[in-house]
């Protein structure tokens, strides 16, 4: 059985950072693209970051980029979300996703197979 536990969200002020980390059980990040998304309250869930099988290529919505950094780490089987200079507007619940993404499908839900819980990110002054 596939599982992926996402951990690290809280409560921080703007500016402050935080570390989400999502450990995989039941399969190896190898040959599986990993994604994380978010759902603010109210609102549709959204794509937020990737990383692809093939090459590690990244992949960032436009609101994180040079803030966020989405990484894997195949022997530990976990990938991880450095978020930096959060700002209230990423207030949301965050995603873990995995699956065999195509191109054309890496920053959609469709991409992915395998979710996480999701772990709660609250950025409040």
């Amino acid at each position: 059985q596939v599982q992926l536990v996402e951990s690290g969200g809280g409560l921080v002020q703007p500016g402050a950072s935080l570390r989400l980390s999502c450990v995989v059980s039941g399969l190896t990040l190898s040959g599986y693209t990993w994604g994380w998304f978010r759902q603010a309250p109210g609102k549709e869930r959204e794509f937020v970051a990737a990383v692809r099988w093939s090459g590690g290529r990244t992949y960032y919505t436009d609101a994180v980029k040079g803030r966020f950094t989405i990484s894997r780490d195949n022997a530990k089987n976990t990938v991880w979300l450095q978020m930096n200079s959060l700002k209230v507007e990423d207030t949301a619940v965050y995603f873990c996703a995995g699956g065999r993404a195509i191109l054309s499908t890496t920053q959609t839900e469709n991409g992915y197979s395998y979710w996480g819980q999701g772990t709660q990110v609250t950025v409040s002054p």
